[in-house]
């Protein structure tokens, strides 16, 4: 059953306590695989147009190098170029005993005739599937780092917003000393932006093309990788045909990387999540990012948190799933490695690309509840430290100014008045001085002088990760326009080509 769905229209729900619906972003994350299930005719419809793409650079540098006539190569190519504007049709419905790669070339070959084979002149299936992957992979690669630049952005928005925000910070799950929200919010970034960071270089292996590696040990054909490196978008092409092959080791980085971010998104979410509980009730998130329950109408449940721990742990289960596929096998090209284990870097790619955006919306969507912070400051003692540290500056050796505070302590706590050390002592301030005179060792009385410096690290990390997909996208239309080139020129079958080998004369 198909169900349609506009993501872009609010849901009409009015629950009495709550008066919005779900934010469409988040309803979209959410609930979107019960709306737009994908298929695999979508999948093979994929695989088909990477292939294709392949195909095209691989016909435009073999006609280039002489290897095969211009004749033969525009007339692969206009078909192929059919074919992609159909959308496939002509394939589809048809049989696939040996996969969609010999399905399609078999189709060419009851089109075209015999000329057809020269398309898998000085290649295997082994070196096109290396190479068809990573072009895959691009894409949610690309939309993932988005995704994390996006979260990095809103954090280091709110850091600044709510760098004066007083709260308490928490260790053991108790309250420890007086921080700013904009503080912890910062202090995420700083996990957030090393996670891009690692993501960014996790990348570089996409830019290595495997094209001309054949199924393990290179050709004899005297092909030019430089000329596909180019046309596909690539940095550099393969040093060793085993290597191209045999790894799939970009598999293993990105989603190790993304198993790191994840990790921090799940921990800020566990954070977000008890604090915006009305027993803590530090944070306040808005209407359209909570839930209320069918049953109890009081209910303000901050359930997308919980969708964050769940999708960002799918990048895990995916690098170990996908390391003991490769695992089994030997170095070289093997289904095990190729297939199986590649196989897992899509959802995991995709998970964590939701819990991402999930995470930047309810990072975006809360605001700290002021009163109720500075009161739990002030309850949990949290200016107790400091208080050691005045006396320490006054003279009084650190162990001995830690057992007067904590005196004054128990006895606050036993006659449930305020924190003080009476007249003889250092008087307990607010707790949002407390956190402003903390301003060393990145305390977050320096949170303000540390948000620029995070700044420049995002546009630094945004710089290398955007001349990478300029040089992708750029390389569309470079095949474009050679593929047209090849097409328009006139054959001249009388005139050799003399970049053409002997060999090939």
């Amino acid at each position: 059953m198909t169900v349609s769905h506009d993501v872009n229209r609010q849901q009409p729900v009015d629950t009495g306590r709550l008066r919005t619906g779900l934010n469409p972003e988040a309803h979209a994350i959410v609930y979107g695989q019960y709306l737009n299930p994908a298929s695999t005719a979508d999948a093979l419809l994929e695989e088909l147009r990477l292939i294709s793409t392949v195909d095209r650079a691989h016909l435009v540098m073999l006609a280039d190098r002489g290897i095969v006539e211009q004749d033969t190569a525009r007339a692969l190519l206009t078909e192929i170029d059919a074919l992609r504007a159909s959308d496939f049709a002509a394939l589809q419905g048809r049989p696939l005993p040996r996969g969609v790669y010999l399905a399609y070339e078999h189709y060419l070959s009851e089109t075209l005739g015999e000329k057809a084979g020269v398309l898998h002149t000085g290649r295997s299936r082994n070196d096109l599937n290396a190479t068809t992957v990573r072009l895959r992979a691009r894409a949610p690669y690309t939309r993932l780092l988005s995704a994390v630049d996006m979260l990095a952005d809103t954090l280091l928005a709110r850091a600044e917003e709510y760098a004066d925000a007083t709260m308490p910070s928490y260790t053991h799950g108790q309250p420890a000393v007086p921080i700013t929200y904009g503080h912890y919010l910062a202090g995420a970034a700083n996990g957030v932006l090393r996670a891009l960071d690692d993501l960014v270089h996790a990348g570089s292996e996409l830019d290595t093309n495997p094209l001309g590696a054949g199924a393990v040990g290179g050709t004899s054909v005297p092909i030019d990788t430089s000329r596909t490196t180019e046309l596909l978008g690539f940095a550099t092409p393969t040093r060793n045909s085993v290597d191209a092959v045999a790894s799939r080791d970009f598999v293993l980085r990105l989603l190790g990387a993304a198993s790191v971010l994840g990790t921090v998104l799940v921990r800020v979410a566990r954070d977000l999540g008890a604090w915006c509980g009305d027993d803590a009730g530090l944070l306040v998130a808005a209407d359209d990012l909570v839930g209320s329950s069918s049953m109890m109408p009081q209910k303000r449940n901050p359930f997308l948190l919980e969708h964050i721990q769940g999708k960002a742990a799918a990048a895990l289960g995916s690098w170990t799933a996908a390391a003991h596929a490769m695992s089994t096998a030997g170095y070289t090209n093997a289904i095990a490695v190729g297939t199986e284990a590649a196989a897992h870097l899509w959802p995991g790619l995709l998970r964590t690309t939701e819990a991402v955006t999930l995470l930047r919306l309810m990072v975006a969507g809360i605001a700290p509840a002021a009163g109720r912070a500075v009161e739990r400051c002030l309850s949990g003692h949290t200016t107790a430290t400091y208080l050691a540290e005045r006396l320490v500056l006054d003279g009084t050796p650190f162990r001995t100014a830690h057992h007067r505070v904590g005196r004054a302590v128990l006895d606050a706590v036993e006659t449930d008045t305020p924190l003080t050390l009476g007249d003889s002592g250092p008087r307990c301030p607010h707790p949002g001085e407390v956190a402003a005179a903390c301003a060393y060792g990145g305390g977050p009385g320096a949170v303000r002088d540390t948000l620029a410096s995070l700044r420049a690290e995002l546009r630094r990390t945004g710089a290398e990760r955007s001349s990478r997909e300029v040089r992708w996208n750029c390389s569309e239309e470079l095949l474009i326009e050679a593929v047209r080139t090849l097409i328009r020129k006139e054959s001249d079958s009388n005139i050799k080509d003399p970049r053409r080998s002997d060999h090939f004369r």
